[in-house]
C-alpha cells in the first residue's frame, strides 16, 4: 500500500507540475494551484461551515455529544497567471484569474456533495512600470495581511472573521508604489486602494443596489516594510454605508474605520507572525466577528492573532496559533446582535514530502455570546490533510 501511494504521488507530480502555456501571442500563461484533501471530525457545528470552512462554533452548542466526520476537497484551487508583453514604453501588462470550489454544490440531491461549484476569487489586470504597479479588478485589499500556516484552513484561514484576521477581496483600483532604492536592505512600499463597498442591504447585492454601493467606496492605505528575515505593515481604512432605502430621500450613513498592524519574523526554521486590528462597523471586511447592523449606532471591535512555528530539517513543522477578538459588549446588546468575543487556538504538525504536505491539526473554538444572558459555547475539530502544490 505504501509503494502504491508513493507511485500515485510521483505520477501526479509529473502530470500536474506548473507549466508555461503559449497562447499564440507574445504573452505566456502560467498554470498553478494546489489539490487539497482534508479528513475531519467535529463535536459541534461551526461557521462559516464545517470541514475546511470551520471558523467558530455555532451557539447554542449541542448537548447530545454526537460527533460527525467528513472528507473535504473544496480548498483545491486553480490559478492562471498571465505575463503579457510591453503595451507602451517600459510598461508591461499582466493579470491573474483564480478560482476554488466553495460556491456551494450542483443541486441539492443525494449526489450533490460530490459536485462542489467553482467560485471566482481573483480577476485583475496589472500595469507595471519599474516600481509602480497599477492593478484593476478584483484583488485582495491592503487589510489582508499575514496569513497563518495551516494545511486544512487555506481559503478560510485560521482566525478569519473571528480572531483578529480581517480583510477581503473586492473589485477596484489598487496602486503599489515602491519607495526605497532597489538595493536597499529594507524595502518600503506604499499601497493605496479605492474599491467597492458592501453591506447587508438594503436592496439587491446582485445588481449593485445595496447599502455599500449607495455609500462611498472603501479606501485603504498601507505602508509595508520588508527585509531578509522580517516584514511589517501598517494599514488605515475608511468607508461609509448608506443604510436608508435606495428609493427614499432619507439618509442614514454608517462610517467604517479601522487601523491594523502586522509583523512576521522568520529565520532558518523558525517563524513568528501576527496581526492586530481595531475598528468599527467593518463587517464587510470580516471585523466584529463578522456581524452587521442596520442602524447608525457603532459596533466596535478589537482583535489579534499570533502564530509560532519551527520546521525541523526542512521536513517536520510544528505550529501553534492563538487568536482572540472582542466586540464591545454594550454595542452588542444595544444593536440586538449576539457574538461578543471569541478565542481560537490551533495546533498543527506537518510533514513535507517534496511538493506534498501532510498535516494533523487540532482546532478549538470558544465563543462568548449574548441572548439575554452572557453564555459560552465550545467546539473542536480534528483533521488530517494532504496538500499538493503545482
Amino acid at each position: 500500500m505504501k509503494n502504491l501511494f508513493l507511485g500515485i504521488l510521483i505520477l501526479t507530480s509529473g502530470l500536474l507540475s506548473a507549466q508555461n502555456v503559449v497562447p499564440g501571442g507574445k504573452e505566456t500563461i502560467k498554470i498553478k494551484g494546489f489539490v487539497s484533501q482534508t479528513f475531519f471530525m467535529q463535536d459541534q457545528k461551526f461557521a462559516f461551515g464545517n470541514g475546511q470552512k470551520a471558523e467558530w462554533v455555532l451557539p447554542p452548542a449541542a448537548s447530545t455529544n454526537k460527533s460527525f466526520y467528513g472528507f473535504d476537497v473544496r480548498n483545491s484551487r486553480l490559478t492562471l497567471v498571465f505575463n503579457g508583453p510591453e503595451i507602451a514604453k517600459d510598461w508591461k501588462l499582466g493579470g491573474v484569474l483564480e478560482a476554488d470550489f466553495f460556491a456551494g454544490n450542483v443541486g441539492n440531491g443525494v449526489f450533490s456533495p460530490q459536485m462542489p461549484t467553482p467560485r471566482l476569487r481573483l480577476a485583475y489586470l496589472d500595469f507595471v512600470h519599474n516600481q509602480t504597479r497599477i492593478r484593476m479588478g478584483q484583488a485582495w485589499t491592503p487589510m489582508f495581511g499575514n496569513v497563518p500556516v495551516s494545511v486544512s484552513h487555506i481559503a478560510f484561514p485560521l482566525g478569519y472573521g473571528n480572531a483578529g484576521f480581517v480583510g477581503w477581496r473586492f473589485p477596484g483600483i489598487f496602486l503599489y508604489q515602491g519607495l526605497s532604492d532597489k538595493s536597499s536592505d529594507v524595502k518600503i512600499r506604499l499601497d493605496a486602494a479605492l474599491f467597492a463597498n458592501s453591506w447587508t442591504g438594503p436592496g439587491d447585492n446582485d445588481n449593485f443596489m445595496n447599502a455599500g454601493n449607495v455609500g462611498t467606496p472603501q479606501m485603504e492605505t498601507k505602508l509595508n516594510f520588508t527585509a531578509k528575515s522580517w516584514s511589517a505593515y501598517l494599514v488605515a481604512h475608511y468607508d461609509q454605508k448608506e443604510l436608508a432605502a435606495i428609493d427614499t430621500t432619507a439618509s442614514n450613513k454608517l462610517a467604517g474605520t479601522a487601523f491594523e498592524v502586522g509583523a512576521k519574523f522568520h529565520h532558518k526554521g523558525f517563524l513568528l507572525q501576527g496581526n492586530l486590528y481595531s475598528g468599527k462597523n467593518i463587517g464587510q471586511q470580516f471585523g466584529g466577528i463578522t456581524q452587521f447592523q442596520m442602524t447608525t449606532d457603532d459596533l466596535r471591535s478589537l482583535g489579534y492573532w499570533v502564530q509560532a512555528g519551527y520546521v525541523f530539517d526542512k521536513k517536520v513543522g510544528v505550529y501553534g496559533f492563538l487568536g482572540k477578538e472582542k466586540v464591545n459588549h454594550d454595542d452588542v446588546v444595544k444593536l440586538g446582535l449576539s457574538r461578543s468575543e471569541h478565542t481560537l487556538s490551533n495546533f498543527m504538525i506537518d510533514y513535507k514530502l517534496g511538493a506534498v504536505t501532510l498535516g494533523v491539526e487540532w482546532l478549538h473554538s470558544k465563543l462568548g455570546y449574548y441572548d439575554g444572558n452572557d453564555k459560552t459555547a465550545d467546539g473542536n475539530q480534528y483533521s488530517f490533510s494532504a496538500l499538493y502544490k503545482f
